[in-house]
């Protein structure tokens, strides 16, 4: 058959996804871009908060559309159909199937059924589907933190770590086929190892991946503060193919938030870590997440995050508006804050921190950096990429530069830094 499918939500989804179709593609399956060739849809959803359920919703009717021309099978798996599993099959009978996560181990045995396929889905090599230089690899799912506000343990159970010997397995395989990048993920990516192995295993981890020929780049997303102990600084130390970032979600910096929210220790921890990360890291990017408009947030406790922020001067930070998910902590909280008072903080919050990375990315200039080169524009002659700053999928900015000769896409070079805004920076190519 022919497959379309629709992938939303994280990094960590996709990974799923990507799996999924090598699953289907074993299968003698036949996957298209355009969902109006398909006889059969895949819509991989998320339900993380309330913009990403509506997302979710809106692209499952989207795909039902085509049941009108030559779609047969429209299929819903994912962390939505994980938290709305009978609720998805009763409101929506153009689902033809509902595969919650929780089901996830018969899931090639399902998909094998509603495809008709003869040959058995086992597990297969994962189909890249963004830029083929840069992969994710996941080495946990499910998470065992209890945030306040987080749904999902309720949507994946608690941390579920993979073996080192699985997890080398698929990055060996990643570097044979011309994966440059590689991003390690997990909800709690420096908790690695302490479910099956009874300890925290990402520094070990860290050192065979390492060891890996093809790879130029390894970055870690996801890193706890209490949790970047020193032998993780160290692992990261030994090789210059593991880059200086640090993706620390803070969520907030008062200690009282921070306890009602659930988050394992005070802001002071943190500043300390971060002491301990320029150290050893003089180049080091600091990357954060928080969350303005948790319930009872005071303006003096907003404005001491908005004071935190300028203080640590983060390289980049995300920040959120807080989503009221129910079954979790948060939901029935009292002093739940108005969604115009969480905006207005959101945008004050987003306003300190443009004019922080406009800085940040001024002190650039006359700089010469490495850059993987992503994508060539057309009419305007001139070439973007990221830097080892830069994360991958649109996360942190670009470098826009210029070359005097061809570059080909995926290779890495050197660009000397001429101008800055906000969030990208300018260049031109110089030879080595």
């Amino acid at each position: 058959m022919k497959i379309g499918f629709v992938s939303l939500g994280c990094c960590k989804n996709l990974v799923d996804s990507e799996q999924i179709m090598g699953m289907i593609k074993r299968g003698g399956h036949e996957i298209v871009a355009n969902p109006k060739d398909a006889q059969a849809i895949i819509v991989n959803t998320c339900g993380f908060i309330e913009s990403a359920k509506e997302e979710s919703i809106n692209a499952i009717f989207k795909m039902a559309q085509y049941k009108e021309r030559n779609l047969e099978k429209l299929i819903v798996c994912g962390c939505l159909a994980q938290r709305y599993t009978e609720t998805l099959r009763e409101e929506i009978p153009e689902i033809d199937a509902v595969i919650p996560i929780r089901e996830y181990d018969t899931l090639a045995s399902q998909l094998q059924k509603l495809l008709g396929s003869d040959t058995l889905l086992d597990k297969a090599e994962r189909v890249i589907t963004g830029n083929p230089w840069q992969a994710y690899v996941k080495i946990s799912d499910g998470c065992s933190n209890r945030c306040a506000y987080c749904a999902i343990p309720l949507i994946r159970g608690d941390q579920k770590s993979r073996t080192i010997e699985d997890i080398m397995e698929e990055v060996n395989y990643l570097a044979s086929v011309g994966v440059k990048e590689l991003t390690l993920i997990a909800q709690d990516t420096t908790k690695y190892g302490l479910d099956n192995y009874g300890e925290l295993m990402l520094p070990e981890l860290l050192r065979q991946v390492s060891k890996v020929e093809g790879l130029h780049w390894i970055r870690v997303l996801y890193m706890y503060p209490d949790e970047i102990v020193d032998d993780v600084l160290l692992a990261m130390s030994e090789s210059e193919k593991i880059v200086p970032y640090f993706d620390i979600p803070m969520q907030h910096a008062n200690n009282r938030l921070l306890k009602l929210m659930n988050r394992r220790g005070p802001k002071e921890d943190v500043l300390k870590v971060v002491d301990k990360i320029h150290t050893m890291f003089p180049n080091a990017t600091l990357r954060t997440t928080m969350i303005v408009g948790f319930p009872t947030e005071t303006e003096e406790e907003f404005e001491e995050l908005v004071d935190f922020v300028k203080e640590i001067k983060w390289d980049r930070m995300g920040a959120f508006a807080y989503s009221k998910e129910e079954d979790t902590p948060a939901y029935d909280m009292d002093g739940q804050i108005d969604e115009e008072i969480q905006n207005e903080r959101l945008a004050r919050l987003m306003a300190v921190q443009e004019e922080i990375s406009k800085e940040k990315n001024q002190e650039k200039i006359g700089r010469v950096i490495e850059v993987l080169v992503e994508e060539k524009e057309g009419l305007v002659d001139r070439y973007r990429g990221r830097s080892a700053a830069d994360a991958p999928d649109e996360v942190d900015g670009q470098v826009i530069f210029t070359s005097d000769e061809p570059l080909e896409l995926g290779s890495f070079v050197k660009v000397k830094i001429t101008g800055a805004k906000s969030y990208d920076v300018y260049g031109t190519c110089v030879s080595e």
